[in-house]
């Protein structure tokens, strides 16, 4: 029988999902253009994604603390320049 950790599937997941974001971040960056982009699901994203982290931070929860980080980090990054780069 294979024994599977949670925990990795989580880390594994988490660095999926967390990755997903860094072509949008890049061509953002590259092409400084963010007119495609809408700014209220970016609001609600980074809305629930905080609220993810702190469930993690709550539960003492590495994979769901360390992706939503990151997740932040990064679709706060696209937030940022979606209200920067007008």
């Amino acid at each position: 029988m294979i024994s599977i950790n949670p925990d990795t599937v989580g880390f594994v997941a988490a660095l999926l999902t967390t990755a997903a974001f860094v072509p949008q971040v890049w061509k953002v960056w590259k092409t400084r253009s963010t007119q495609d982009i809408s700014l209220g699901m970016y609001l609600l994203f980074i809305s629930g994604v905080m609220l993810w982290l702190l469930y993690g931070i709550l539960l003492v929860s590495w994979p769901i603390i360390i992706a939503n980080g990151m997740t932040a980090l990064l679709a706060g990054a696209v937030l940022v320049m979606k209200i920067s780069f007008r």
